[in-house]
């Protein structure tokens, strides 16, 4: 990575564009309004060679040097256009952005129907050499388009097609799969013209409805939420950069894909200050003894009232012979048990049956039997 404050001369638009200032090409139309001076002294072409930034200033205002590169990973949304402004006033990506982000610039662009991945980053030379063909720098996208077509003719991309005089690169096209009269097919291409994918699928005789960008090098989409955009860890873009250096971009972006969270910018943490430590009580040496805790039982025998002794009755002196009864029998008198006596219940001539006692419910409960009717005495035969 080649470092602003080297001893090799570059030219100022490329060492303002890696500072962050603006683009290359409003760089040199700022030089034009005569708004960049060197050492005070006004410059009028963007040749100028510097080794550094020290004594240049934009609007009376001395350029800052360039700070570490950034990269951030936006889901642009259908209808918004990749700009800063629109002269017809439709909604640019700036608009989507978060305020406190600091100054972005698209790497590549989409179109106004496009929607999926779009790099941003604060580097203008990090953004040059992710564009360049000669990089290696894949492009993932997913299309859903009208009409027939076979996965002949998809490979027949490999080899490239010249479509109205414009040779478009080989491209590597698969058919996803197909829901009713839509298809959907995935292309993978390294030089991303102007509105090739739309153009080649139209070539082939399809009307695309749909088209997302899903990767861009081996950084992916993921499940970044529509409008959403998130930061790239640092070692994670210094390690991809050292893969451009040395001609593995394709080779890295298949092994080790790279996907970020939705939400704000990544923050560093907030140092809190130091709070000096809690001072804890002494134990003492012996500890106190915990008084003994009674039983269930007992808890339910002390909670218990006693009842007390029932008022002896003629009934229950007559039971127990006599004798009240004690405080050990202070919840009732015992029951003894019954004797029943059996009795005759044959009829006798001359008598009327008399009914058999019933026995007591809940004692030998058994089913009454039927009543005996009287029976009469018999005249003797004369």
């Amino acid at each position: 990575m080649q470092q602003t404050g080297s001893r090799e001369p570059q030219r100022i638009a490329k060492l303002l564009a890696r500072a962050g200032v603006a683009s290359r090409r409003d760089i040199e139309r700022m030089i034009a309004e005569g708004r960049i001076a060197v050492n005070g002294s006004v410059i009028d072409t963007p040749a100028t060679l510097l080794t550094s930034l020290h004594g240049v200033t934009v609007d009376g205002e001395a350029v800052q040097a360039a700070a570490l590169a950034r990269l951030f990973l936006f889901h642009k949304p259908a209808g918004v256009l990749t700009a800063a402004r629109d002269p017809g006033g439709r909604a640019t990506i700036y608009d989507r952005l978060p305020p406190d982000l600091p100054r972005l610039m698209p790497v590549g662009r989409l179109d106004l129907n496009t929607e999926g991945l779009l790099l941003m980053t604060t580097d203008g030379e990090l953004k040059r050499q992710l564009e360049l063909p000669s990089t290696g720098v894949e492009r993932a996208y997913r299309a859903r388009a009208y009409g027939a077509v076979t996965q002949e003719q998809l490979e027949s991309l490999i080899e490239g097609v010249e479509i109205e005089g414009v040779r478009y690169g080989p491209i590597d096209a698969n058919l996803e799969r197909r829901t009713g009269a839509n298809v959907w097919i995935e292309m993978i291409l390294t030089e991303g013209k102007n509105r090739e994918v739309r153009r080649v699928l139209e070539f082939l005789g399809l009307r695309v409805s749909r088209l997302i960008r899903t990767r861009y090098g081996p950084f992916v989409l993921a499940d970044l939420p529509e409008g959403a955009i998130g930061e790239v860890r640092q070692h994670d873009l210094v390690a991809f950069r050292q893969s451009l250096g040395r001609g593995r971009a394709k080779e890295v972006a298949r092994e080790q894909p790279i996907a970020v969270q939705g939400g704000a910018p990544a923050r560093l943490p907030r140092s809190r200050p130091e709070q000096p430590p809690r001072e804890r009580a002494p134990r003492p040496a012996t500890p106190t003894p915990r008084p003994a805790r009674p039983s269930a039982g007992t808890q339910k025998a002390s909670a218990r009232p006693e009842r007390p002794p029932r008022p002896a009755t003629a009934a229950t002196l007559q039971k127990s012979g006599g004798a009240a009864p004690s405080a050990s029998r202070a919840r009732g008198p015992v029951r003894k048990p019954e004797v029943r006596e059996e009795l005759d219940t044959r009829p006798v001539a001359g008598e009327p049956t008399a009914r058999a006692p019933r026995p007591k419910k809940g004692v030998g409960w058994a089913k009454a039997k039927p009543k005996a009717r009287p029976t009469k005495p018999r005249r003797p035969r004369s």
